[in-house]
């Protein structure tokens, strides 16, 4: 009996042995245009957004890839100051050991605190490096794969009610159980009622329906939205900026609770399950500062026992990579759901990166992220450091 260990398929082709020395840091900016522009409480709109992505080239000739996808006037972050925190922090990356991503990390937020928006795509390039080098997809790196695949939810822009509802039936059609309606775009709530009582009418019971304000309601319109749904399967997400406004209307109304935006690190998710308004939380990358953070903030959220939506703010391919690797690695009755956000989105950067089928995906099975960048996709460079 031959008890040679198997051939690995894991390998990207070119993978060599560990890598010991970072020694160019390369970024790119690409417009990726949305399929549908998503119209969202207080004017926000996601159309054509400004991507981020960052190359990671080592010694031995590997190269790990991250990604940033700010959304205007969402969080404090903007794609014009992901250059200018990876400049100030080349002489801390250039030369250093990129296997182990959490030493590193600490050693850039001591020199540069917080900026964690830039970092979260530094912080996934280094786990992709990482996981090269253990020829390991990352989900084996983030807890081990807890499932085969993961359901997805389908965001629905906010216009008129009966055009929602038409959304609503067209994803449900591909597979689609949970469905995430912006709300506050017209600034009437009896309007964000309607919106809700017609994908819930839409889609029938049994799936999953929450409203999405984005911070944009008082507590008041939220209250009085979510009171006039009370009798339908209903949950509601981050309608307040505060936590404390957010708890205000979960018990005013009784619905479960997701948190999104006020949930950014590990004293806002103790806050959010102190003021029990935590039924679900949004995990995102670019939110915490990358997988390290963000695989910190899963485990805090099984132990306070909030379920999850794994995923990131915007973005392609490689940031919907790590989301799934990371939503992979988290067990199933925790998981909410995860994102394909390189689904809604053009052009796609990596032509061999997950897409959706029957309403689920499942993260790539390659070493580190698993996917290829095209780099002819990407253009010029805005940033070369060596």
């Amino acid at each position: 009996m031959n008890h040679d260990a198997p051939t690995a398929k894991r390998a990207r082709k070119g993978a060599t042995s560990t890598p010991s020395r970072i020694t160019k840091l390369t970024l790119w900016q690409v417009p990726l245009t949305s399929h549908v522009a998503y119209h969202m409480a207080d004017g926000k709109t996601c159309d054509t957004v400004t991507t981020t992505v960052l190359a990671i080239d080592t010694d031995t000739g590997l190269t790990g890839w991250g990604e940033v996808c700010p959304i205007p006037h969402y969080l404090p972050a903007y794609p014009g100051g992901v250059a200018p925190a990876l400049t100030e922090l080349a002489p801390v990356l250039l030369g250093a050991d990129p296997v182990g991503p959490e030493a590193l990390m600490a050693a850039a937020d001591a020199y540069l605190p917080d900026h964690r928006y830039a970092k979260s795509a530094l912080d996934i390039a280094l786990w992709d490096l990482t996981g090269q080098a253990a020829n390991l997809p990352l989900y084996a790196l983030l807890g081990g794969r807890q499932a085969a695949d993961m359901p997805l939810y389908h965001s629905i822009t906010c216009i008129a009610p009966d055009d929602m509802a038409a959304i609503a039936r067209e994803a449900q059609g591909q597979g689609i159980t949970q469905f995430q309606v912006k709300l506050g775009a017209s600034g009437d709530w009896s309007t964000d009622a309607e919106r809700l009582a017609k994908v819930r009418e839409a889609v029938g019971d049994g799936p999953l329906v929450y409203g999405d304000w984005n911070c944009g309601a008082t507590p008041l319109d939220a209250t009085r939205t979510a009171r006039a749904v009370r009798h339908l399967d209903i949950m509601i997400e981050q309608p307040c900026p505060t936590i404390e406004q957010c708890a205000q209307v979960r018990h005013a109304t009784g619905l479960p609770m997701k948190l999104d935006e006020a949930a950014h690190d590990t004293a806002t998710l103790l806050e959010g399950a102190k003021h029990a308004c935590m039924d679900a939380v949004a995990l995102k990358l670019s939110k915490f500062g990358g997988l390290s953070k963000l695989r910190q903030a899963r485990d805090l959220c099984l132990h306070l026992g909030a379920r999850m939506c794994v995923e990131c703010t915007w973005g392609s391919d490689i940031v919907t990579a790590a989301a799934l690797h990371l939503a992979a690695a988290t067990p199933p009755k925790w998981l909410l759901n995860t994102c394909d956000l390189s689904g809604y989105v053009g052009p796609r950067l990596a032509p061999d990166a997950p897409a959706r089928a029957n309403g689920r995906i499942a993260p790539p099975d390659g070493a580190g992220l698993g996917i290829t960048v095209d780099r002819d996709v990407l253009g010029p460079p805005i940033l070369e450091l060596s």
